[in-house]
């Protein structure tokens, strides 16, 4: 980079976040963000993600170099406001596309939405959901039984599709996780690897009886008849990270955790 970085600041709304965003302001010089080269984001994961989806929205897409000051951090590095700039200046950049869930409601409104972690489907009532799974415009599953399934990044696969029992996908290995929640029937299928270039369609059977929402995100919307989800390659979001802790080195990792 540069020597002459401009910098913008984000921070989450917890007085830890507000407090240090302060202490940065009072040493050091930041601009907005439209003049921005590197934003720096102050929280946890779930702001990292909020920060991210801002942009998406903004159509205005800054490298983000996170400190954590939530709770686990994964996609943050240590919150260390010393040789920020330094830091910054050695950091390793990870780009990655988002992924575009494109919705069709029972009542036939369209929704479409952005996701950097997962496209979910879930069930909204007691009664499993039953979802015809096709990619590529074939379909490989008639009818799945379960709670839901989901659709991961590898950026994301280590959050909401490892807990559902999915695969850690390397960062560079260009695949999707579609993972299923909680299946009944088939009771022992346990997901597939996709391309990352695969159009995934979801088509939920007898969805009034039994409704599903699709969740981008933390972004929901209830009462779907059919879902679409591939990778965004119109968008590409950018993470910032110390060299001595990148992402990849920490998607490794959880691989060998017990």
């Amino acid at each position: 980079m540069t020597d002459n970085i401009r910098l913008a600041l984000a921070a989450s709304a917890t007085d830890q976040a507000q407090a240090a965003a302060q202490l940065l302001r009072e040493t050091m010089e930041f601009v907005e963000a439209r003049e921005a080269d590197v934003l720096v984001a102050l929280g946890g994961d779930g702001f990292m993600l909020q920060t991210l989806h801002a942009m998406i929205a903004k159509r205005r897409m800054l490298p983000v170099f996170g400190m954590n000051l939530g709770t686990v951090g994964f996609l943050m590095n240590d919150y260390r406001p010393e040789r920020l700039i330094e830091r910054i200046r050695e950091a390793r950049q990870f780009s990655f596309h988002p992924l575009s869930m494109d919705v069709t409601t029972i009542g036939g409104q369209k929704i479409s939405s952005s996701a950097i972690n997962e496209v979910s489907l879930l069930r909204e009532t007691r009664q499993t959901a039953k979802i015809e799974i096709t990619i590529d415009g074939r379909v490989r599953m008639a009818e799945l039984v379960c709670d839901g399934v989901l659709v991961a990044t590898p950026a994301g696969s280590t959050a909401y599709n490892l807990s559902a029992h999915g695969p850690i996908l390397p960062l560079k290995s260009r695949l999707l996780a579609l993972t299923p929640i909680s299946p009944f029937r088939p009771r022992r299928w346990r997901g597939a690897l996709l391309p990352d270039h695969a159009t995934v369609d979801f088509r939920i059977l007898e969805a009034s009886k039994r409704p599903v929402s699709a969740v981008a995100d933390q972004h929901e919307v209830r009462d779907v008849a059919a879902v679409r989800v591939a990778t965004d390659r119109g968008i590409t979001l950018c993470l910032m990270f110390d060299p001595e802790h990148t992402l990849d080195d920490r998607i490794a990792m959880e691989q060998f955790l017990t």
